[in-house]
């Protein structure tokens, strides 16, 4: 009789188990698409494309792309920013200096065009920056409020990192492109 009870009992402890793996590797299943579906690689052309021409990271370009517009490349925001990417007229009229073009700012609302010199800003940036953060942070709150906040030494880290922010509209934006980022690169860059 011992016996008989033992061996019921493992063979509903094993179903159990069994029952728990295939509940949890169906819903690993179902959130897994529901990420794919959610953080697509539109524009994957021009991403690839202008990701190695100016060396930002793939998964950074889709969650700038993410954040910034949800891959809708008409977007126009209430402050002027187009495309994309949200580049706005003066930081598009700024970038064309750099790179001594003449454009008109309508270009922008074209995906390669606003992708390809997001990528170049987001070079650059890192390039005078080092920190993607930064950049982040640059990309919301403008170049000059970033310059400030460095400035204060209880923003910043002793490496110069900017790890904390006077605006909480930035904080977030920064916080919504990081978080965004490690799905795209969880989802797409890393091997399981």
């Amino acid at each position: 009789m011992k016996l008989r009870n033992t061996v019921v009992r493992s063979v509903v402890i094993i179903v159990i188990l069994c029952l728990s793996l295939g509940i949890g590797f169906v819903y690993q299943t179902i959130w897994h698409r529901i990420d794919l579906q959610n953080h697509p690689r539109d524009f994957s052309e021009y991403v690839v494309k202008y990701a190695e021409e100016y060396g930002v990271p793939e998964y950074i370009l889709y969650a700038v792309i993410k954040t910034e517009s949800d891959f809708e490349s008409n977007r126009l925001s209430e402050e002027g920013e187009i495309g994309l990417m949200q580049i706005s007229p003066e930081t598009f009229d700024w970038l064309l200096t750099l790179t001594k073009e003449d454009q008109d700012t309508g270009i922008l609302y074209d995906p390669e065009t606003n992708i390809r010199y997001g990528a170049y800003m987001m070079s650059y940036l890192y390039t005078e920056y080092s920190r993607w953060n930064t950049v982040f942070a640059i990309l919301e709150a403008g170049q000059s409020a970033v310059d400030q906040w460095m400035l204060n030494g209880k923003l910043v880290d002793e490496l110069g990192n900017l790890v904390s922010f006077p605006d909480k509209d930035t904080e977030t934006y920064v916080n919504q492109v990081n978080e965004t980022m490690e799905v795209y690169r969880n989802l797409y860059y890393t091997n399981p």
